[in-house]
């Protein structure tokens, strides 16, 4: 896999970055990719380490080391196949997935992963500057339909597979443009939104109708979907947000915002829609306080930046994890420790060990959060209370599961901590809600692909012959 001695040749060589200065003036990604030849030197520094941990990095299972050995080769077209073999939408991942196969890399004992996500990435751009990437309408139709509701990635994947397997697809979207949080969480310095319309094009081609500005449940049943499709697959993913502060004082102050109320109207401005009937949140020349350390938290910095905030603090109730891991306690697996994301490079100011107290402003705006240090098992230390100005609070704590109204409520499914279903029936594998005959659930409620029905024709009975297309 690669070439036999390539790690010990090669140092690793990652993708770069526009300058700080530079990249907050715009709202475009700012990776600055490597050149073909600093690609295939990369691949081949992948080992023939015989137990590909990468493998079980990956929440895909991607076969890495092969398409490592094709692109060092150049045989890049055959990576490219490789590559959507096992991945729907390499072009995201290669962006956004925070790449737990380079943690598992053999190479990371010494902390020197193959750059696999870089190599994903440059793959998943080859096949679409060469044409590769074409749209594979099924050879034949089963006669079956399916609806899908919900267009994130669970549910465009879902229904890319099931139109090529030969079924009949209508995805039904709320918002006004299919992609779910590609579209409307993530923001386009790191996601640019034309990569999911190329996708959405090419699945329109394939078959898959979509239905956007549709809500499930309020604008159209539930039951009338049951009752004109073949199956009806859930795949509207998490998007009801933990409130740690419900009863915090200074909670109902004005300005202060779960993270998913501020990123999708950047999002929306970006890409010309409209805002609707909401509240218009800015953080331009105001003290911004995102509350969360983790990816949406670090999306909250990068917009605010970008929108000319005065300051931007993020509060993390966790202490500072150490800078280098322990490998012989955590290789292969996702280690905790210190990462500073682009966005925090940016000029955030970070805080470690500290929790939120309460809020308090004037005439019913939040001007101060009030907070007090803690030690390592969370507890508050006496004597460390104080405060901050915070005249736009942004809450990215994590999501708890679906929001329970329109189409979870029509149809009564209870949801459990975490967000998954009560009552789905995983131990046969395919992720029918029990005591229905016509509805699954996907992405965050199950985790495997499913798949409703074989490939096979309807009429002749064959199964079809595997794709060699991308």
């Amino acid at each position: 896999m690669g070439k036999v001695t390539g790690f010990l040749e090669f140092e690793r060589v990652d993708r770069g970055y526009e300058p700080v200065e530079t990249r907050v003036k715009h709202w475009r990604e700012f990776v600055v990719p490597l050149s073909e030849n600093e690609v295939r030197t990369q691949a081949a520094r992948c080992m023939d380490c015989g137990i590909p941990y990468c493998h079980n990095g990956c929440p895909i299972n991607n076969q890495i080391p092969d398409w490592n050995d094709l692109v060092y080769r150049g045989d890049w077209r055959t990576a490219a196949l490789n590559l959507h073999s096992t991945n729907n939408f390499p072009e995201i991942t290669g962006r956004v997935c925070p790449a737990p196969c380079e943690a598992s890399c053999t190479l990371n004992i010494d902390d020197r992963p193959v750059t696999i996500k870089t190599i994903e990435c440059s793959i998943a751009d080859r096949a679409f500057e060469e044409g590769w990437i074409i749209p594979q309408p099924p050879e034949r139709k089963t006669g079956k339909r399916v609806a899908i509701v919900g267009s994130g990635p669970a549910g465009l994947a879902a229904a890319q597979q099931l139109a090529r397997a030969g079924h009949e697809v209508h995805v039904y979207e709320k918002n006004a443009k299919p992609g779910g949080l590609l579209r409307y969480g993530i923001p386009d310095f790191k996601l640019e939104k034309h990569i999911i319309e190329r996708r959405v094009k090419q699945m329109e081609a394939e078959g898959v109708v979509f239905h956007c500005g549709v809500r499930v449940g309020a604008d159209v049943s539930a039951k009338q979907l049951e009752a004109e499709f073949d199956a009806v697959l859930l795949t509207g993913g998490s998007e009801q947000p933990f409130d740690f502060f419900a009863n915090a004082p200074g909670r109902d102050l004005d300005g202060i915002h779960f993270a998913m109320e501020f990123l999708p109207q950047q999002n929306r401005r970006v890409s010309g829609e409209t805002l609707g009937n909401v509240k218009e949140i800015t953080a331009k020349d105001k003290h911004v306080v995102v509350i969360g350390g983790g990816d949406t938290g670090s999306d909250c910095i990068g917009t605010s930046i970008r929108q000319g905030a005065k300051s931007v603090t993020q509060l993390e109730i966790m202490p500072k994890p150490p800078e280098k891991e322990n490998k012989d306690l955590t290789w292969p697996h996702w280690p905790i420790k210190l990462r500073i994301s682009t966005s925090q490079a940016e000029g955030a100011k970070i805080e470690y060990s500290i929790s939120t107290t309460g809020f308090s402003g004037r005439n019913g705006k939040v001007e101060k959060l009030h907070y007090v240090r803690v030690d390592e098992k969370l507890k508050p230390i006496p004597g460390t209370e104080g405060e901050m100005p915070a005249d736009l609070v942004l809450l990215a704590m994590g999501f708890a599961g679906p929001v329970e109204n329109d189409v979870i409520k029509e149809l009564g499914l209870e949801v459990v901590p975490r967000g998954r279903f009560k009552g789905v029936d995983a131990d046969d594998r395919d992720y029918r809600v029990k005591g229905s005959k016509r509805l699954f659930v996907a992405g965050r409620h199950a985790p495997r692909p499913i798949v409703l029905w074989s490939g096979r024709s309807a009429k002749a009975g064959k199964p079809r012959t595997p794709s060699t297309k991308l």
